[in-house]
């Protein structure tokens, strides 16, 4: 088996914005993290379809929290998947593993 290319990469995460349905995940995310209502002030959390689709990007590609925040700023096939812009705030390793762990913590994975 070889290795995939940059533009085999590139055509997977294309094909899935074209099939999946994202948003349908988002009743399900939401009910598994339990946000709350922001009363308490702090930074808003990130779209939990967004963090969804960054631990695609990260399974799909078999990366460390570390790599996949940098990969999502360095390449703009991944930003394109997401969603972001240039100038848009991207997740931080360490925000990438606390969303995992909710989720695991919820039974949701």
């Amino acid at each position: 088996m070889k290795q995939a290319g940059f533009f085999d990469v590139e055509e997977r995460l294309e094909a899935f914005s074209w099939t999946v349905d994202f948003e349908a995940f988002r009743p399900d995310l939401e009910k598994a993290l339990a946000y709350s209502d922001g009363s308490k002030g702090g930074r808003p959390p990130f779209d939990p379809v967004l963090m969804f689709k960054i631990l695609l990007i990260q399974t799909l590609n078999n990366l460390s929290d570390e790599q996949t925040e940098y990969l999502i700023n360095d390449r703009l096939s991944f930003m394109r998947f997401l969603g972001l812009g240039l100038s848009d705030r991207v997740p931080d390793a360490k925000t990438v593993w606390l969303f995992r762990e909710r989720l695991i913590e919820a039974g949701a994975v």
